[in-house]
């Protein structure tokens, strides 16, 4: 029994305070990629420069999501969600006031530090605080808050950005913030096994050193290796060569000292793995996915952002209807056959994604975004139940936490690999396709005829039609050379959807009852 369950607290109400700040959170993540060039105008910064505002957060996030476990140990759960609350909200107030890009990228780490550990132990507080068959409907609240995120946050940053000043985007937190620490204050107790026992724990500063080089490392390779064109620059090779040492050492140190700040020998349980190598690959897929689509709307089909978000939306709704669905049918069905359904669903999606041409109209890019919402609400609630039910409570936060951060390295590696195969396939197709442009074809001899003779028409002189009728021939070909490119990619992250359905198998079913659940 829990002290909330002691303390006769309704479970809603706890929901709703654990919800408050993870959405605040999840919000934050991707609120600020809307604002990012008027961010660049005000604060007089380049694009390579502006983007650190995004990566600073998720480095500082990296390397808090694992240890959030430990933290919860050594500070008591309750006052360390109500520090991390608090140390967010005061970044926002900061990060808004920020007066130059260095500071606002200061506090962003800061923020990024403190939000951290804000989703992992609203996980691990929703998971103890429902009994093991309702443990699926909790993960699908969760769940839709987390979807809420990415759907409302571009849009709100965008609204914000465009109707007041990207400042609000951060200052929006600070009502929340207070809500969240008000409701903490009355409605979160620590359950008897994390009362402190006034034992001091030895800290494991070697793993800490460790885990922050070796995660801030990895998300700037991530992060820069596209710019930097990866391994033929030596400010790649030298922060992988930090990332792949600092890691090995990592995990030598974690496996022998007798208090670790990660606990690795989690991974000795064959479903756990299975599980958070699934979520690596399903984060990978989904945020390529989300990446690619607003950039094929925007610089081939000349979108808004506004109007790219419109086709973004209506996905995010899909997956916010399907959530509670799949929360009750967990209650009666078998998680891992639900989350081969949403695999095989999420495939097809990219599939339908991969016939996207350059004359579409608005609901034939709406429809796979759609299909593929309904999909991701049938991956991520019975994954996150079936990986979590063979961990006991005493482990919940640190398991949440591995889980959470293989989500967001799988997605910073999507992204990399995403930007990476675009630019490599925009030169293979730019190559095979300017070779059939030739002045002996006579298909392009009509088309140039035909678009000089329209220019020529329309009163443009001879010579000035000549070079304009040649720029419209080669706009078209790179505009075709994209959508190409694009489709390509579409079609690899398809695969890999397909790729990790032999990894079910291994997923152990959750039994209802049993000591192995949640000690109920």
């Amino acid at each position: 029994m829990s002290s909330a369950e002691d303390k006769n607290i309704n479970k809603w109400l706890i929901t709703i305070t654990v919800m408050l700040p993870a959405i605040m959170e999840i919000i934050d993540t991707s609120v600020a990629n809307v604002a990012l060039p008027h961010m660049q105008g005000s604060l007089n910064a380049g694009t390579d420069e502006v983007t650190w505002v995004l990566t600073s957060y998720l480095v500082s996030n990296a390397v808090v999501l694992p240890m959030t476990g430990w933290l919860a140990r050594v500070f008591g759960r309750k006052r360390f969600l109500m520090t991390c609350i608090t140390m967010f909200t005061l970044a926002s107030l900061l990060c808004g006031a920020a007066p130059n890009l260095a500071s606002l990228i200061f506090f962003r780490v800061l923020q990024g530090a403190a939000g951290g550990a804000l989703i992992p132990i609203s996980q691990a507080i929703l998971m103890e605080t429902f009994p093991p068959k309702q443990q699926g409907m909790a993960m699908a609240i969760f769940g839709i808050g987390a979807m809420f995120g990415p759907i409302v946050g571009p849009a709100l940053g965008g609204w914000i950005t465009d109707n007041l000043n990207w400042r609000w985007i951060f200052y929006i937190n600070l009502p929340i913030g207070l809500i969240a620490l008000t409701m903490c204050a009355f409605f979160i107790f620590d359950p008897d096994y994390l009362k402190r026992t006034g034992k001091a724990i030895k800290i494991d500063y070697w793993g800490l050193f460790l885990l922050t080089t070796g995660m801030g490392a990895l998300q700037v390779v991530l992060d820069k290796g596209q710019q930097e064109d990866w391994f033929s620059s030596s400010f790649i090779i030298t922060f992988t060569i930090v990332c792949v040492v600092s890691l090995i050492a990592l995990i030598w140190i974690e496996l022998t000292h007798e208090h670790p700040i990660i606990n690795l020998r989690l991974f000795k349980n064959v479903s756990f793995s299975a599980g958070n190598f699934i979520m690596f690959v399903v984060g990978f897929c989904l945020y390529s996915s989300i990446t690619l689509i607003p950039l094929f709307l925007q610089t081939l089909m000349g979108y808004s952002a506004t109007d790219a978000g419109m086709v973004m939306a209506p996905g995010g709704v899909a997956t916010l209807i399907t959530m509670p669905f799949v929360g009750a049918m967990l209650q009666k069905r078998d998680g891992r056959k639900i989350v081969l359904v949403g695999l095989i669903i999420g495939a097809s999606a990219m599939f339908m994604m991969q016939h996207l041409n350059l004359e579409a109209s608005y609901w034939d890019y709406v429809w796979p975004r759609v299909v593929l919402g309904f999909g991701l609400a049938m991956i991520f609630v019975p994954l996150t139940t079936v990986t979590l039910a063979t961990i006991p409570r005493m482990e919940m936060g640190n398991a949440t936490g591995m889980f959470n951060l293989l989500r967001n390295i799988g997605g910073s590696v999507g992204i990399a690999v995403a930007a990476t195969l675009l630019s490599r396939f925009t030169q293979f197709y730019q190559t095979t396709l300017v070779s059939h442009i030739t002045p002996y074809s006579t298909a392009w001899q009509t088309h140039y005829a035909g678009l000089k003779q329209a220019l020529i028409y329309k009163g443009i002189n001879a010579t000035q039609a000549d070079q304009t009728a040649m720029g419209l021939i080669y706009g078209m070909v790179r505009r075709q050379v994209g959508a190409l490119a694009f489709n390509r990619i579409f079609w690899i992250i398809g695969i890999a959807f397909l790729s990790i359905l032999p990894l079910l198998l291994l997923l152990k079913r959750p039994t209802h009852q049993g000591k192995g659940n949640m000690g109920h």
